[in-house]
Formats: C-alpha cells, sequence, structure tokens
C-alpha cells in the first residue's frame, strides 16, 4: 500500500509542476517566530526611496544672477529713471530722461568730475570731483545735489561687495584708499600702487580681492580686500583701463586701449591667457543682461565690441554715423538700451542692443565720461559709473 502511494506521488510530481512546489513547502524546515540572533536579521539592501543620495549637479553659479530679471526692485521702482552724466571738462552734470532722451536737468558740481556712483546700499550718487577733492552727493528721488563728503582726489569710487568699505581710487597719488562710507568715511587704510595710472577695478566672486588696471604702466594689480594689501601683479602691457569679471568668476577682462582690445587675465595662475582684438582705443565694459555677453567700447574709432563669454571671440560690432568717441557704458534695466558717454564728442550714445543701431545722440557738456543709469537692476552697488551684483 506504502508502495502505490509513492508510486502515485511520483507520477503526479512529473505531470504538474505546481507539485514541486507543494513538495518544498512540506518539506521546507519550520520557521521560529519571535527574538532572532544578530546573524538571523533580515539584510536591508537599499535605505529608503526618500533617502537615497542622488548625483544632480549643482546650479550654475553666476556672479550677475541676481542683475537678470530685466526688472527694478521696489521701493526703487518707484524712484523715476534717469541718466546721470558727468562732464569732467565743465565741472557740471546733465539729468538726462530715458524717455525721451532729452536732458532735463543741468548743475554744477565741483572739478573735474569723472564718474557718478551709486551707493552700495543705493542710497545715493556720488559724483567724482577728481579736481576739487570732493563727492558731490545727489538725492535719487530729486535728481538734485544735497551734499559733500571730502577725501583725496576720487578719480573713482567703489564699494566692496560686502558693503563694509568704499574704495577711493586715487590715481593722481598712486594710491587706493579703504574708507568707512557709512561712519564719516573714516580712513581704514591707505594701499600704494607702484606703478602709474591706477583707475578701474573689479571683485573677486567672494569679495576677498580686487583686480586694478594701472593705465599707465601696463601692469594689473591684485590687491587682498579683507587684509587691505597688495597681493600680486600681472603685465598686459599697452594701456589696460575697465576692469570686469566674467559671469562665472573666474576670469578678468581688461581693455586694452594701447593694444586694441581685451585682455583675459587667469587671476589665480596671474597670467593673460588670450588676448581678443576689437578695436581701436579699446576702453568700457559692460555686461549684457543675459549676461552671455560682454559689450567694449572702442573709443578711437567709434564703435562697440560684443564678445562672447562662450567663446571669448568678438560677434558683432555696431558703429556709430559720423564717428564718436564711446567711453564709459550703461545699460537700461530691461538691457535693450546701451548707452554710451561720447568723451570727445559732448554727446551720449544711444544704441538698440537688438540691432545694434545707434537710435538717439544727446548733446551734453564736454568731456562727459562716467555716466549712471539709475535706479537699476541688482541687490547692490559695486560703485564705478553702475556695476551691479
Amino acid at each position: 500500500m506504502v508502495r502505490i502511494f509513492f508510486a502515485f506521488v511520483f507520477a503526479f510530481a512529473i505531470l504538474s509542476p505546481a507539485a514541486v512546489v507543494a513538495a518544498v513547502v512540506f518539506t521546507a524546515p519550520s520557521v521560529i517566530t519571535g527574538a532572532t540572533t544578530q546573524d538571523q536579521q533580515p539584510a536591508r539592501l537599499l535605505p529608503p526611496p526618500d533617502v537615497q543620495p542622488t548625483s544632480l549637479p549643482d546650479p550654475a553659479f553666476n556672479v550677475y544672477a541676481n542683475t537678470m530679471s530685466g526688472v527694478v526692485p521696489c521701493p526703487l521702482c518707484q524712484i523715476p529713471q534717469r541718466v546721470y552724466v558727468p562732464n569732467s571738462g565743465a565741472g557740471t552734470v546733465d539729468v538726462i530722461d530715458p524717455t525721451t532722451y532729452k536732458v532735463i536737468d543741468h548743475f554744477a558740481v565741483g572739478q573735474i568730475p569723472h564718474h557718478i556712483a551709486p551707493a552700495w546700499d543705493m542710497s545715493e550718487l556720488f559724483v567724482d570731483n577728481e579736481g576739487s577733492s570732493s563727492l558731490t552727493v545727489l538725492d535719487p528721488r530729486t535728481g538734485r545735489p544735497k551734499g559733500i563728503v571730502n577725501i583725496p582726489f576720487p578719480y573713482n569710487l567703489y564699494f566692496t561687495p560686502d558693503g563694509t568699505k568704499a574704495i577711493d581710487v586715487v590715481e593722481r597719488l598712486q594710491r587706493i584708499e579703504f574708507r568707512d562710507w557709512r561712519h564719516g568715511w573714516k580712513l581704514l587704510k591707505s594701499v600704494g600702487i607702484p606703478w602709474p595710472g591706477a583707475d578701474h577695478l573689479d571683485f573677486s566672486a567672494d569679495g576677498s580681492y580686487l583686480m586694478i588696471s594701472t593705465e599707465y604702466s601696463g601692469v594689473v594689480a591684485k590687491v587682498d580686500v579683507n587684509k587691505m594689501a597688495l597681493t600680486g601683479y600681472v603685465t598686459v602691457g599697452g594701456l589696460p583701463i575697465d576692469v570686469r569679471l566674467s559671469p562665472d568668476g573666474t576670469l578678468f577682462y581688461v581693455t586694452n586701449q594701447g593694444r586694441m582690445g581685451v585682455s583675459v587675465i587667469d587671476p589665480v595662475a596671474m597670467k593673460e591667457i588670450q588676448f581678443i582684438p576689437t578695436g581701436r582705443g579699446a576702453h568700457g565694459l559692460y555686461v549684457s543682461r543675459d549676461t552671455k555677453s560682454l559689450y567694449v567700447s572702442n573709443r578711437l574709432e567709434g564703435s562697440i565690441s560684443v564678445i562672447d563669454f562662450a567663446t571669448r571671440r568678438v560677434t558683432a560690432k555696431w558703429w556709430i554715423p559720423g564717428g564718436g568717441s564711446p567711453d564709459m557704458l550703461q545699460l537700461n534695466p530691461d538691457g535693450s538700451r546701451l548707452w554710451a558717454s561720447g568723451r570727445y564728442n559732448s554727446t551720449v550714445y544711444v544704441f538698440d542692443t537688438t540691432t545694434g543701431q545707434v537710435i538717439a545722440k544727446i548733446p551734453v557738456g564736454v568731456q562727459d565720461h562716467g555716466l549712471t543709469y539709475f535706479p537699476n537692476v541688482g541687490l547692490h552697488s559695486l560703485g564705478h559709473n553702475g556695476v551691479y551684483r
């Protein structure tokens, strides 16, 4: 009888795969429930889905990210937009309404006003009166002077990215002065620049150092902002003028009026890694609103070159009909209009940045120089004639 039973089971197993499963179940050892030893603990092969590590890249860094909106932040948005033009040869300022391209105000300031610098917190505008060792303070709400600050020969005025210090660029005395602009403009430290012509600068992405051009010696110097000390230099030759940090924060672009183009400087290696020819008298710089391009004014040939940051090549050149002398540059908030002072033509030029055409020529005073368009985009101003981050 037993032999018949096993014969039946064997035949069933051959004919039915389900029987194999049943056999395993019935012959498997029983599972003991309750407490288990450490070796018997079930292994978790993967962490819970919500804590699994990812490999997504960090968002791309952009020094000028806060300027890309094209919209003036409020409450600055309540201030009427104006273009303030210092006339170095006349000791005056012209005020232009950018909606009509007309001069709507004109007043005297100090001697040889070179640039108009917005304060770090956008609360005031400062006219650099180099010839009279003063700053004329403008109230942007009224567009009129409201006071005077006395500091030595300010050719240019900058503010550190953290807003703690102002920098008076004293070109005449070959030095820069770090000052506490919030507390009476007290002198913090003076740093000698041992080459003639120190005049324009820009800051590293983290604000720890600056690169400053020395126009008459072909040198770009490096200064530690925290220690307030000269730390290095690179020789580029020619006549280096304006300085601007690349959007990714890795390189500095320096116009060179003598070499007719732009030096690209690696601030870590402290060397020129490329030279980009643009035109005679390469002078002023400004970053496009989408941060993809760099505008270069070629002052001695009356043109604007457009450099593509990605390829570091000139992609366009805009000419002023009849010639001109474009110097310092500014953009309107949405980036559709590029404004340029005409240093030797007593004229302000306005370019359409889509077509490159000159759409306005506005007569102003003698030797118009570092004009500013205010208010503008960005969280704060680094000074000069309106460099924002």
